[in-house]
């Protein structure tokens, strides 16, 4: 039989620990039990990203994008990259079809500021891309489920080649800003916003596009010295710019600056890229010989054999 009369004293307010040692009532801790499990935090969407701030402002998305989802190294200096800094939209500097594209003030409060164009591209039920198919030859991701719901054009689809663009003109840009050729400094991507180097004045004049300028033969000529060997360096690299115009070159304190390269197109994985590759290197010879280029070289004529050439497609 078990002995129970010395468990009796416990009764009467004291107790044994594990250990044996005897403790009583007033000993013992006189903190709360601790609750098992975390406390859970609350839903994300009750944090509002612009709290605090006026309407149309938000806090800079720069924490928001990965370093691979970042400009090329080293970072301009003008570039603000602080997280204090607030991000103002003042306007709309171009609307198309694939994107608008908004002038944007990223500034410290009381601080240094820097002006931005954000290139947003439409949601998949506003967005008008026209003839994309052919510039998409030779894309691929690593997901096949993507690639199939591309080629048939599904909601989902249409959402992915948004993201394709996008990504297209960042990578582009950033291979082409690396190299040396002049286009706007890809500051950031996320998702389908890039927000780019704003190509202006100080106090938000966009710089004209080629189109818009009437250059004289001595500017004309700098100007088309300019572009072949920009376009060089991208043959060279294997891409064409793909849609290539008087319409995205601008013009900025005498220096050519190439935008609009979403439908950048890899001028070997495409068996098409020969074509666009001529087909940029005619239209815009057409613009200068219109405007009484004369006396360089190369030529415009002689500008799509010599892109050719120069990306290793004719011998």
């Amino acid at each position: 039989m078990h002995d129970y009369s010395s468990r009796r004293g416990e009764s009467r307010g004291e107790f044994r620990s594990r250990r044996g040692k005897q403790r009583f009532d007033d000993d013992a801790p006189t903190t709360a039990k601790r609750r098992r499990g975390r406390r859970a935090l609350p839903p994300i969407e009750q944090f509002d990203a612009t709290d605090g701030l006026p309407d149309g402002d938000r806090w800079s998305t720069w924490d928001q994008s990965i370093p691979t989802q970042r400009g090329p190294r080293p970072h301009p200096d003008w570039l603000v990259t602080e997280l204090a800094a607030v991000d103002t939209e003042l306007g709309v500097l171009k609307t198309g079809k694939e994107a608008d594209v908004f002038l944007i003030r990223r500034g410290i409060p009381q601080g240094r500021s820097c002006l931005l164009a954000a290139k947003r591209y439409r949601d998949a039920e506003h967005r008008m891309f026209h003839r994309d198919s052919g510039y998409l030859e030779g894309r691929r991701t690593r997901e096949s489920r993507v690639n199939r719901a591309a080629a048939s054009r599904t909601a989902f689809g249409r959402q992915a080649i948004a993201g394709q663009w996008a990504h297209a003109e960042f990578s582009a840009l950033s291979r082409l800003y690396a190299a040396g050729v002049a286009v706007p400094y890809p500051a950031q991507i996320l998702e389908t916003e890039l927000l780019l180097e704003f190509v202006g004045s100080a106090d938000g004049v966009a710089a004209p596009r080629l189109a818009e300028t009437r250059p004289d033969p001595a500017e004309l000529a700098g100007l088309w010295d300019q572009l072949v060997r920009a376009l060089v360096t991208l043959a060279r690299d294997g891409l064409a710019h793909g849609d290539l115009s008087a319409y995205n070159l601008l013009v900025h304190e005498g220096r050519l600056v190439m935008i609009d390269l979403p439908q950048v197109v890899d001028v070997i994985a495409n068996p098409q890229g020969a074509r666009y590759l001529t087909r940029d290197a005619e239209n815009i010879g057409r613009w200068f010989t219109a405007r009484g280029l004369d006396g360089t070289r190369p030529e415009p004529a002689d500008l799509p054999g010599l892109l050719r050439r120069e990306a290793m497609l004719d011998p």
